[in-house]
């Protein structure tokens, strides 16, 4: 018989997320930067608003970034160069695009948009933009702290666009010391790219690993 589900209090501690029922660590609680910063080092995420709760699946998805592939119809779109790519010059346009291409079945409530903006000006929330002729085509955001990210999602308005911020943003973890990126489940789409399952421990032993990295985004 499974045991009650963990209401948060106004204490920032969070329930060992080894003892999960189905990937749900706990209800309640908020999305201060202090709290999302704290279950983002423990292996958590937040991901519904009403009621908020916390999860930490098993198994967990993650990117190898040595092992990253990019398809030959996607290597090719790349070498077009016919998107321009910025760094966190449009976060809340990203995550409100992520939203509102998901909006029928979609996690990113608008006090998630509240929320993880608060947390892109407090420097630990990160976007790609990918533009085309002056315009949003694409993008990704996620979370970073130390050598780990935790990509959150993506949205593209034109064909690739979203695929190819992707390839960016892996090229810039690489590049910066990242070991550890994380996207929680793996879909078609990032399965085509060569994300994997990875088991809960072996995440949480890589996680706090990636943690104490000194990468910077």
């Amino acid at each position: 018989m499974n045991s009650p589900i963990p209401l948060l209090s106004d204490s920032l501690e969070f329930p060992d997320p080894r003892r999960a029922q189905d990937g749900l660590v706990a209800i309640g609680g908020d999305m201060s930067v202090p709290r999302l910063l704290e279950a983002y080092r423990q292996g958590i995420f937040p991901w519904t608003a009403d009621p908020l709760t916390w999860w930490s699946p098993d198994p967990r998805g993650i990117f190898e970034l040595g092992q990253f592939h990019v398809p030959r119809s996607l290597a090719a779109e790349l070498k077009k160069g016919r998107f321009q790519i910025t760094f966190d010059r449009a976060f809340r346009r990203v995550i409100q695009s992520c939203a509102w291409q998901r909006r029928h079945h979609t996690w990113i409530a608008p006090d998630f948009v509240e929320s993880y903006s608060r947390l892109h000006e407090a420097g630990h929330a990160h976007s790609v933009e990918c533009w085309l002729q002056n315009d949003l085509a694409g993008g990704v955001y996620g979370v970073a702290i130390g050598g780990f990210f935790a990509g959150e999602s993506m949205f593209h308005r034109a064909d690739n666009a979203s695929k190819v911020a992707l390839c960016h943003l892996v090229e810039r973890l690489r590049a910066r010391g990242f070991a550890l990126f994380d996207i929680q489940m793996v879909t078609p789409v990032t399965e085509q790219l060569g994300a994997k399952l990875i088991s809960r421990d072996e995440y949480l032993a890589r996680l706090k690993t990636s943690i104490g990295l000194p990468a910077k985004f």
